[in-house]
This record gives C-alpha cells, structure tokens and sequence, in this order.
C-alpha cells in the first residue's frame, strides 16, 4: 500500500492531537551496520524531519519528542558531546524550513545543564519560529518526568509556604498547570520504536490516559508509512477513560 493510500485511510475527525514520541534505536541502529553510534543519530534527524512532516499534514497539532533525558548525561562522554553539537547543527539548519512549513519550535526540560552552544541555537529557532501558527515541535531535552514532577512539587510547596496556596485546594488540574509544559494537552498517543515496552520516565503524569503504541523498528527505520500505521492503529481504538464501552458508545451518538 502506497503512502497516499495509507493517507486516505485516515479519519481526519479522529487524528491524535498530541502525538508523543520516545526516538529510540539510533544507536543500536547504527552498532547493526557497523557503524560508530554517532551515525545512528545523525540518520535519526533525517527520521525526525519526516515524521514532524507528516504529523504536520495530516492535521497533528503537537508533536512531542524525547531527544535527551536526564539519565542520558550518564552516557560516555564523547557520545554525549557529539549528541549536543548535532542536536545545536540540526536545529540550525532546520529553521528555515520549520518556519516554511509554519512549524513552531518549543522544548522543555532541565535546560540549564545544555552546553552554551547548543542553547544559543535552540534559542534562536525558538525565537524564529514563534509566529508559526502550525504544529508544535515540542523537544524534551535534558528532561525526565520525575524531573518535571520533582519540580512541580518544589513549586506549588514554595506557593503554599509563601501563603499564596491552600494545600487542600490543590487538584489534579493544579498539578498540571505546574508541569513543564501545561499549554499543552496530554498526549493521545504514545509512540516508541526500538522495541522495548516501557516508559522510560517519560511524561508520566501526561500520560494517564494515552493509547500507547510500540514499534520494533530502530528509530532511523521508522519513516512515513510506519507513523501512519500508529495512527491508524490509534484509530482504531475506544477511549474509555474508566467508563464503559456501552457508556462511550451513547455518548458519541
């Protein structure tokens, strides 16, 4: 099946709009052909160009992508430096078609422990982008959710010390407005490729009620057609967040 044909399948009333990615695989990718890790990461920028693409097309409105967690610092040094320089080279020379397509930049994380560098180009492909009206590309880097809990907790505890918060007024809804990121809605689906089944201290309280969709390919493999499969897969789903499916079924007639 062609990938116009795959797009046709789509149900353009039920596209996810907030699709979460955890990029996994590029290294074991690369280790598969012999070649140095760095390869891996290099290729899975050519995968993040296409997949941002066509999320964009079929009507996704935020695109949300695992590029660095904290537990990556722990990696080998030079993998980590060669990480950060490409992720400052890829987000410059990617700007002007972000902004071509109408693609705006976000990200979120503990950004203060990026190199100078790299932040100063991230910097400016926010700055670039921020009067794009289309998709969202929103880059967790330098980022994991016991991070973004952690910090949501010092935040409402520092408002609740200073009088300014009633701790038995505090509601899911509250906890949400003191994340990372709470303009943006929860994920409806979760993406991760590289065959492992987990979390990975990603956007754990975002993800209560996603669909969750595993891929064994390494993220370099995973081009068009395979991101239209996870749609069609979500679509194919019933929502029921804790109701019945007898219940979902009435109130969407």
């Amino acid at each position: 099946m062609s990938l116009e044909e795959k797009r046709n399948q789509i149900d353009p009333t039920r596209i996810p709009a907030h699709v979460a990615i955890i990029m996994d695989g590029n290294g074991r990718w690369a280790k598969s052909r012999g070649l140095d890790r760095s390869e891996g990461h290099v290729r899975g920028v050519d995968t993040v160009r296409s997949i941002t693409e066509i999320a964009s097309k079929i009507g996704v409105t935020h695109l949300t992508l695992y590029t660095f967690s904290t537990e990556n610092w722990n990696r080998p040094r030079a993998e980590v430096d060669a990480l950060m320089a490409l992720v400052g080279i890829a987000i410059a020379r990617e700007t002007p078609d972000l902004i071509k397509n109408n693609v705006r930049l976000t990200m979120m994380g503990d950004l203060d422990r990026l190199p100078s560098e790299t932040r100063a180009m991230l910097d400016g492909c926010i700055e670039a982008t921020s009067h794009c009206t289309g998709l969202q590309l929103n880059l967790a880097i330098s980022y994991s959710s016991r991070w973004e809990i952690t910090e949501a907790v010092r935040k409402l505890a520092r408002e609740a010390a200073a009088g300014l918060l009633n701790p038995d007024d505090i509601t899911p809804q509250t906890v949400s407005a003191a994340m990372a990121a709470p303009e943006m809605p929860d994920p409806d689906l979760l993406i991760r490729t590289g065959g492992d089944c987990r979390i990975s201290n990603y956007l754990l309280w975002q993800l209560a009620y996603s669909e969750l969709y595993f891929s064994p390919l390494y993220w370099p493999d995973f081009g068009k057609e395979e991101f239209l499969d996870a749609i069609l897969t979500y679509q194919l789903r019933q929502r029921r967040f804790g109701l019945t499916g007898d219940q979902v079924t009435l109130n969407t007639k």
